[in-house]
């Protein structure tokens, strides 16, 4: 839990400084990442990624993060990086 919330930390340190590309895929990573501990870790172990069943925890987690990491691919940048 703690190495997703530095995930997110340093996605919210991207946005900050106006890269919100980088920040989003970072989101996205943090999704991907939660879902692959869930995956991977017993149930007692993951905490609170642990909300539903293991099945539907992982297939949530991964298709979020794919989602966003897809939307943050190719929406156009207008000139922002």
């Amino acid at each position: 839990m703690v190495l997703i919330g530095a995930v997110l930390v340093v996605a919210v340190v991207f946005l900050a400084w106006d890269r919100w590309r980088r920040g989003t895929f970072f989101f996205g990573g943090a999704a991907l990442l939660a879902a692959a501990f869930r995956l991977l870790l017993p149930t007692g172990r993951v905490g609170l990624l642990a909300v539903r069943s293991k099945p539907f925890d992982v297939g949530w987690l991964t298709v979020m993060g794919s989602v966003i990491i897809v939307l943050a691919a190719t929406i156009n940048s207008l000139g922002v990086t």
